[in-house]
């Protein structure tokens, strides 16, 4: 069928007709031709983009195929968006037809009537970021909505046991756009009677990302969501809700006033289902703790949270859950309800795979000081798991954390020693860029060190710095306070300049090479340029896992 275009007429080889709408282009080519692979049928649908536009309008998928290989990609996406479709069924059930077969599974798998038709209305949205950018969701994020909307139900039944399971996918396997489409499948079920979404983060940088995408979401949805600014914000949008509505929050606004012994019930409604995310982390404490300098006995945030919705489904997400003796994600939440590794996420190119090199540089200790500080390091390892630095949800642990971490860091920040790094990481970043181009994120113990050490690189290049956030190769991205002491405020940006050196390090062309962090963006971060992660800070676990996958969602 020829196709009339403004300049020339084209022929597609498939083009998939839904009620007389070309929802989907299907791109063919030759497995003989050993030129005519995949991506010569990529790029034909881009010169089929500019010459006959009118055909994409309504476009939902595009599919490319040389007969072996097949990739699944929306109108908007680039090659590295282009993703397998190994499932028919359901996600536990890869590559049913065995290897060589991916068009064939596709097709099956996506172009069931039933299932394509649950695509169109459910898994694809939007994001503007300069410019209006389609997504849609790939088969593990397909599958696991279907299953947590269907163990959501279940849970939220006036016999259930409110656990809304556990969605276990790694970093990078895109749990934002997942949790969206989740939003609006939950909210059009007719079986949940119109509920409330409480979306949970516990920080703010998490909370606003989250957000965004949500907020561009609107045509799914069906409704615009509202973000709690405050502790009696929060109180007012969820006392008494009669239905509907999707809140975001962070956990640390279910904290209790000075006169209440506890969190008051905001509603006792069934239908309000909580979707917690990195629930690894802030999501405990149910067990009550002496604190020493009241007398009194004190509970996590979890439990608080509790107690302001009794009736509410939690739902995890998580790409590090955790088992501990009284920190067990599944305990707390049910049994997993969709798993999506790293392993798997490399095999489908979602994420790559990572290298780890060692790079020494030794703190100035005397030898019989040795053991104390193992000893300290491991103390504060099992202080971070009561929630620092995180998130505080016990106090008196967070207390002695600091104390320990401000002894560690001020071994880690000694001047001798960020001189020695930072001579090691500009060496060693000028000779890896030269055959592995690509950005850099340099993950530090804390605000002081971040700020010290971007004055010792500067002072090895003074042309990488730059005091307009707009110029300049390396920054400095981290909160601000106004009691900040001198030399960390020439770092303060507003929440615009953070915006505008996020999407500069996501730049590939922008000047932009390397960014110092301490805990900002190493969760829900994704920036492709990014090729290397250097880690001066002591990490273990959960927090380990969360920065290696940042970079491995990336190009390292």
């Amino acid at each position: 069928m020829a196709i009339q275009g403004t300049k020339h007429n084209r022929r597609p080889d498939v083009v998939v007709y839904v009620n007389g709408l070309p929802l989907a282009v299907i791109e063919l080519k030759n497995p003989a031709d050993q030129k005519a692979d995949i991506w010569a049928a990529f790029n034909q649908l881009q010169t089929y983009k500019q010459d006959i536009p009118d055909l994409f309008t309504p476009n939902v998928l595009l599919v490319i195929s040389d007969g072996i290989q097949a990739r699944l990609g929306s109108l908007s996406a680039d090659r590295e968006r282009f993703q397998r479709w190994r499932t028919i069924e359901g996600e536990n059930d890869l590559d049913p037809l065995g290897a060589h077969r991916d068009l064939e599974t596709l097709v099956r798998g996506i172009f069931h009537q039933g299932r394509l038709l649950e695509f169109v209305r459910h898994f694809c949205l939007f994001e503007e970021d300069g410019q209006i950018i389609k997504k849609i969701a790939a088969y593990h994020q397909f599958h696991a909505v279907r299953a947590a909307v269907e163990r959501v139900v279940e849970a939220s039944r006036p016999d259930g046991d409110r656990k809304g399971g556990v969605v276990w996918h790694t970093q990078g396997a895109g749990k934002s756009i997942e949790m969206a489409c989740l939003a609006g499948r939950l909210l059009t079920d007719p079986r949940l009677e119109n509920p409330t979404l409480v979306i949970v983060t516990d920080r703010q940088d998490l909370d606003g990302q989250l957000f965004g995408v949500f907020a561009g979401a609107g045509d799914l949805l069906g409704e615009s969501p509202k973000q709690a600014d405050s502790r009696q914000e929060l109180r007012d949008l969820l006392g008494n809700r009669p239905s509907g509505g999707i809140i975001f929050t962070t956990i640390q606004k279910f904290a209790t006033e000075p006169d209440e012994d506890k969190f008051p019930a905001l509603t006792e409604r069934h239908n309000i289902v909580v979707i917690c995310d990195e629930a690894h982390r802030t999501q405990y404490g149910f067990k009550g703790r002496f604190d020493t300098k009241t007398g009194e006995i004190r509970y996590g945030l979890a439990k608080a949270l509790r107690d302001a919705l009794p009736q509410a489904t939690f739902l995890a997400f998580t790409g590090t859950p955790i088992s501990q003796d009284d920190r067990d994600t599944q305990a707390v939440f049910g049994h997993y309800v969709s798993v999506y590794d790293i392993q798997q996420a490399v095999e489908d190119g979602a994420t790559v795979p990572i290298y780890y090199e060692s790079r020494l540089a030794k703190l100035a200790l005397k030898e019989p000081l040795l053991p104390q500080i193992d000893a300290a390091v491991d103390a504060l390892f099992a202080d971070e798991a009561e929630g620092f630095p995180e998130g505080v949800d016990d106090i008196p642990a967070a207390e002695r954390a600091k104390s320990r971490w401000a002894a560690l860091e001020a071994l880690v920040g000694a001047e001798p020693r960020l001189k020695q790094v930072a001579a090691d990481l500009v060496a060693h970043y000028e000779q890896r860029s030269r055959t592995q181009p690509g950005k850099a994120m340099v993950v530090a113990m804390s605000r002081d060190i971040c700020a010290r050490l971007y004055a010792a690189i500067v002072a090895l290049r003074p042309e990488w710095h730059d005091d307009d956030h707009l110029k300049g190769a390396i920054k400095v991205v981290m909160t601000a306070s106004a009691s900040d002491e001198s030399h960390l405020q020439p770092h303060h940006t507003s929440k615009q300049q953070k915006k505008d050196l996020e999407k500069r390090f996501k730049d590939p062309a922008d000047a932009l090479k390397i960014v110092l962090v301490r805990d900002m963006w190493l969760t829900g971060f994704d920036a492709p340029c990014m090729a290397t992660m250097y880690v001066d800070k002591p990490m273990k676990g959960a927090n380990l896992a969360q920065a290696i996958d940042c970079p491995s969602e990336q190009g390292l």
